[in-house]
């Protein structure tokens, strides 16, 4: 990862985050991120059929070369809003392309948004604050905070992440703390890097990173309306090459540490869990993992500090992935509980609290599951526990 002389924005953008009187709250609502020049585009989307009016238009421009940035705003989904929310998302972008001195119909900005679904966005405040926050954009950590900060909604921290390749920087800053699933959920992103890559080159890159990242990552099961990953290559690093297989790891670096984020900062978590599936083909190992991070029985097991292996190897069996039980091998925070078939022998009292949090840090649980005698390939998931304070926070949402 980079040092802090280098935990800024890359070079080729300027990016900030305001106020627009979005939320009622009065907290930060609309971050733009602009580019200084040409820039390859690529974005990742929800797989909701029911999708936001943003993603709707987003996902029509993408992949492809712009001077376009990104505008999102946080407080409004902008999602089951008929043509009106169609033509906001549409106004969103071109009027600020206006504003940073671009034609509206040729490099109009993506855009994203995250809040509350079924409510018309409005525009008032938006146009009031788009000015002065397109004058005041940088490229500071500080410029970076703000944009981060202006997209949260039920977060409590922002997240930004960094890495670099070579010359290369890679910035990433992310919402979520919700409605999050693998195919992603109410979460957005948006990745900047100084490398060259071409609209196809960005477009695999961001896919490679988001399956092997977001994808990964679940609270509650619900795959939102609104989900947007974003990935922008300005190419001003130059001419000197950017090794492609580092560039990969940079950009995959910054989508996992802004999803375990998103985990850690899932809504009521009392614990962090990480899933590690071992030894099975890919697409097994993906059953295997998004089964037992959704599973109900496991979160709450794993609320209450209980080592219930039972309902960790059930759900592998009901997953969907073919495999021979009597080879399954399952470890809770590195002590082997079922192994042959059959448990082990082993302290549950001592595994049970090395399960719990404590002064006052959520509590953390690795689940290892190796099929013995399978390839040495593995998949990491993450996922929290399932509390009473997530049903409250949630059963209270929009009353």
């Amino acid at each position: 990862m980079s040092d802090a002389s280098e935990r800024a924005v890359p070079r080729g953008f300027r990016v900030g985050g305001t106020t627009a009187g979005i939320k009622a709250s009065g907290r930060p609502d609309l971050a733009v991120f602009v580019p200084d020049g040409p820039v390859a585009r690529a974005g990742v989307f929800t797989r909701n059929l029911v999708f936001g009016a943003p993603v709707k238009w987003s996902r029509a421009l993408v992949p492809g070369t712009s001077r376009g940035g990104v505008i999102i705003n946080s407080g409004n989904a902008n999602a089951c809003t008929g043509a009106e929310g169609d033509r906001v998302a549409e106004w969103m972008a071109r009027e600020a392309a206006r504003l940073t001195e671009l034609d509206p119909q040729t490099d109009p900005f993506l855009v994203a948004s995250t809040g509350i679904i079924g409510h018309q966005l409005p525009t008032d405040g938006i146009a009031a604050a788009l000015p002065d926050l397109v004058a005041s954009v940088g490229t500071s950590a500080e410029h970076l905070q703000a944009a981060a900060a202006a997209m949260m909604t039920t977060d409590t921290v922002p997240k930004v992440a960094f890495a670099e390749a070579g010359r290369a920087r890679v910035v990433g800053v992310a919402k979520g703390a919700a409605m999050i699933n693998p195919n992603m959920g109410t979460m957005l992103a948006v990745v900047l890097t100084d490398a060259k890559l071409t609209p196809d080159e960005a477009d695999a890159v961001l896919r490679r990173a988001v399956d092997r990242t977001f994808n990964a990552i679940t609270i509650d099961g619900h795959t939102s309306t609104s989900d947007t990953v974003f990935l922008l290559a300005s190419g001003a690093v130059g001419d000197v090459p950017v090794d492609r297989g580092q560039l990969d790891t940079a950009v995959e670096e910054v989508c996992d540490e802004l999803a375990q984020a998103i985990v850690r900062d899932g809504e009521g978590a009392g614990h962090f869990v990480t899933v590690t599936v071992r030894g099975f083909d890919y697409e097994a190992a993906g059953q295997i993992g998004h089964a037992v991070c959704n599973d109900a029985l496991v979160k709450t097991a794993i609320c209450g500090d209980d080592p219930n292996w039972g309902r960790v190897v059930s759900a592998c069996g009901w997953s969907g992935a073919t495999f021979d039980p009597s080879r399954l091998t399952l470890a809770i925070n590195g002590v082997v509980v079922f192994a042959g078939g059959q448990p082990t022998e082993y302290d549950e009292a001592a595994l049970s609290a090395s399960m719990a949090g404590r002064d006052g840090r959520s509590g953390e649980v690795d689940l290892v599951l190796t099929l013995e005698g399978g390839s040495t390939d593995f998949r990491q998931f993450y996922t929290t526990d399932l509390t009473q304070e997530y049903v409250r926070l949630n059963s209270e949402y929009t009353t």
